[in-house]
C-alpha cells in the first residue's frame, strides 16, 4: 500500500459536554436507573427518559422488571455525585421535586421480541440503522478532537473536586479543532488549532484566574505539547461570564447528545441515543457492536480507518444489512473485509448481549465523557480475527 502523504490538510472541530451539562445530567439519570433495575433484575427492559428544569427531575417512560428500586434515591445519589447539592449552583440535590411517570414495557414489543424464542436468537427490539467507526489516528482509535475534548472536562471535574480550582462548578463544555493531514484515506493529526472551553464557575473568582487557570492546570495537563504552538488559538470562557448553569440555565432532556456520545461528528450516527436502554433496544447494543466490529478490524492491522453499518428490523434477530467502508486505508477491498465481519461476528442481538456482558449494570459510567475509547467496557477489547 501507497502511504505517500497526500499534502491535503483540512480542519477537523468536535465537542464535548460535562456531567453538569443538562442533557448529559440527564444521560446519566436515565443510566442510573437502568443500572438499579440490572442490579436486582439482570432481565429488566428499561427505556428511561428524563427531563430535568429548575429544581425538577421527570423521568418517564417504560419499565418492565422484577426490581423494586427506590427511584427518589437513585435520582438524588446521581444528582450529588454529578455536583449540584446546593441551591447556589442552580441545583439542589436535596430539595428537587422528582416525577416518576414509568410505565410497563407495551405487551405487543415483548410478544414478538421475546415470547417463545430461545435467549440467543430474540429479535431486535426495534428497526434502525446502527455505525462503529475507528481509525488508527489515536491507540484508543479514536478521533482525536473528540478524544481531547472528553478529556479537557474529565480534568475541570478532577480539579473542581480538589483545592487546585475550588471555582469550577458542574456545567461545561469544551470544543477542539484539529488540522489533519489525509495520509490517503487514514487521518494524520498535525496540531491542535483551536480550544473552547466555557465552564461554570463561583461568582468570586475572576475572569483572569478562570483563563489563567483553564491554561496551566486543564489545557496544558491534557493536550500533548506535540499539538500546542504559537499558532494556536484559546477561547477561555469566551462570555465573560458563566455562572448560571444546568437545569436553571438550560432544560435538559436524555438523549440530546449523540454525537459527543460516540464520535464527535466522524464516521456515522444512525440517529438513535444510548441513555436509559436495556441492550434489547438494538440502538444501543447495535452501535455497541459496530464499534467492537470496528475496532477489531484496526486493531487487527486490516484498516487503517473504518465505519461499519448495521441495521434491524423489530423482531428479526439477524441484521437485514451489513456495510463496511475503509475509506481506501485497507490492501483489502470492502468485500473481504465483509466476508471477514460475517465470519468473526454473530451480530444477532442475544448473541451481542451474551458476548459483551450487557445485563451488568455498567451504564452509568458510560452516560458521560464517551461511550467509546475508554477501555473499561467491553466493546473496547477488540476482538482476535480469524481471517
Amino acid at each position: 500500500m501507497n502511504t505517500a502523504k497526500t499534502g491535503k490538510t483540512f480542519l477537523f472541530t468536535s465537542e464535548s459536554v460535562g456531567e453538569g451539562h443538562s442533557d448529559k445530567m440527564c444521560d446519566q439519570i436515565s443510566d442510573a436507573v437502568l443500572d438499579a433495575y440490572l442490579a436486582q433484575d439482570p432481565d429488566s427492559k428499561v427505556a428511561c427518559e428524563c427531563v430535568a428544569k429548575t429544581g425538577m427531575i421527570l423521568l418517564c417512560g417504560e419499565v418492565t422488571s422484577k426490581a423494586v428500586v427506590d427511584l427518589q434515591t437513585v435520582v438524588r445519589n446521581t444528582i450529588k455525585e454529578i455536583g449540584y447539592d446546593d441551591s447556589s449552583k442552580g441545583f439542589d440535590y436535596k430539595t428537587c421535586n422528582v416525577l416518576v411517570a414509568l410505565e410497563p414495557q407495551c405487551s405487543e414489543i415483548t410478544d414478538c421480541v421475546f415470547e417463545g424464542r430461545d435467549e440467543e436468537d430474540i429479535g431486535a427490539g426495534d428497526q434502525g440503522l446502527m455505525f462503529g467507526y475507528a481509525t488508527d489516528e489515536t491507540p484508543e482509535c479514536m478521533p482525536l478532537t473528540i478524544l481531547l475534548a472528553h478529556k479537557l472536562n474529565a480534568k475541570m471535574k478532577e480539579l473542581s473536586q480538589t483545592a487546585a480550582c475550588p471555582w469550577i462548578r458542574p456545567d461545561s463544555k469544551t470544543q477542539v479543532t484539529v488540522e489533519y493531514r489525509d495520509d490517503h484515506g487514514a487521518m494524520e493529526p498535525v496540531r491542535v488549532h483551536t480550544v473552547v472551553i466555557s465552564v461554570q464557575h463561583h461568582p468570586d473568582i475572576s475572569l483572569e484566574e478562570i483563563r489563567a487557570d483553564l491554561m496551566e492546570k486543564v489545557i496544558r495537563a491534557v493536550i500533548p505539547a506535540k499539538f500546542l504552538d504559537d499558532r494556536t488559538v484559546y477561547h477561555l470562557l469566551p462570555s465573560g461570564k458563566f455562572i448560571v448553569g444546568g437545569p436553571q440555565g438550560d432544560a435538559g432532556l436524555t438523549g440530546r447528545k449523540i454525537i459527543v456520545d460516540t464520535y464527535g461528528g466522524w464516521g456515522g450516527h444512525g440517529g438513535g441515543a444510548f441513555s436509559g436502554k436495556d441492550y434489547s433496544k438494538v440502538d444501543r447494543s447495535g452501535a455497541y457492536a459496530a464499534r467492537w466490529v470496528a475496532k477489531s478490524l484496526v486493531k487487527a492491522g486490516l484498516c487503517r480507518r473504518v465505519l461499519v453499518q448495521i441495521s434491524y428490523a423489530i423482531s428479526v434477530s439477524h441484521p437485514l444489512s451489513i456495510s463496511v467502508f475503509h475509506y481506501g486505508t485497507s490492501s483489502r477491498d470492502e468485500d473481504e473485509l465483509l466476508d471477514i465481519v460475517q465470519r468473526n461476528f454473530d451480530l444477532r442481538p442475544g448473541i451481542i448481549v451474551r458476548e459483551l456482558d450487557l445485563k451488568r449494570p455498567i451504564y452509568r459510567k458510560t452516560a458521560c465523557y464517551g461511550h467509546f475509547g475508554r477501555e473499561a467496557f467491553p466493546w473496547e477489547k477488540p476482538k482476535p480475527l480469524v481471517f
